[in-house]
């Protein structure tokens, strides 16, 4: 950019990754509600008498400044939302999945408000140990798809254009939708009609419906992915082998 600094001033945002920089600093990956993914430049907040340092926490909601001119900004101030939450084990990994979703398949500066508002929604329900962690990551997971214009074809058949079943089973194509079956059929992609409607109506109710969205959705966000791996699955992976429980993608 040239000319005259860009000023932001008081952006809601979300801290979804950071790395060192030179000394005593960090590059900030922020979610922000009406600039979209951002990157910035926090200088000193390594240093452990940084104010900043200690407000930049991941699924805190922040309100930020920054200036800046080209790709990368500076930041300028932070501050918290609200008091810090917690997330530990299983919940803590599904944070760090979706941040890892957000970092992989937004583009910078590409606003998305209401998958901002939808990020948001998922944060709090990982904070609130009464809410079902699961349930939400997979309502963002197909918000996610959905703002990014990847949106799955759950309530119609591809083929015919009727409307499912919830008493029958279909086969799902990732790149058209839902095709009835006639008869028994075999693959990793057949679903009742009923866990379709299901997560098209996000309500996901029962556990087959959750397991079976689960299914349906990694599929999409493999294809999305094309073939990019995902550091959280690997180490939910490593952390089954030795027994931890986790959920993530």
């Amino acid at each position: 950019m040239s000319g005259s600094a860009r000023r932001v001033s008081l952006e809601p945002a979300f801290l979804l990754h950071h790395y060192p920089w030179r000394d005593t600093s960090r590059i900030l990956e922020l979610m922000t509600r009406t600039h979209g993914r951002v990157s910035v430049f926090a200088r000193a907040s390594r240093q452990a008498s940084s104010a900043l340092g200690a407000a930049l926490q991941p699924f805190s909601e922040l309100l930020v400044s920054w200036t800046g001119r080209g790709e990368a900004g500076q930041l300028t101030g932070a501050e918290r939302v609200r008091p810090p939450g917690h997330l530990a084990g299983d919940r803590l990994m599904s944070g760090f999945y979706a941040n890892e979703l957000l970092l992989k398949l937004l583009q910078r500066h590409d606003p998305h408000p209401s998958l901002f508002d939808a990020y948001a929604a998922l944060v709090e329900r990982l904070l609130d140990a009464e809410a079902d962690a699961t349930r939400a990551l997979r309502i963002f997971e197909k918000r996610l798809l959905d703002e990014l214009g990847w949106g799955l074809n759950l309530e119609h058949d591809t083929t015919t254009d009727a409307e499912v079943d919830p008493a029958r089973s279909y086969r799902y194509r990732i790149d058209g939708g839902p095709e009835l079956l006639d008869g028994v059929a075999e693959g990793t992609l057949i679903f009742c009609g009923s866990s379709l409607l299901s997560l098209a109506r996000e309500e996901l109710a029962d556990p087959q419906s959750v397991a079976d969205a689960r299914r349906l959705l990694r599929a999409a966000l493999d294809q999305c992915l094309d073939g990019r791996p995902l550091r959280t699955r690997e180490v939910l992976i490593e952390m089954r082998a030795h027994g931890a429980k986790a959920d993530g993608g």
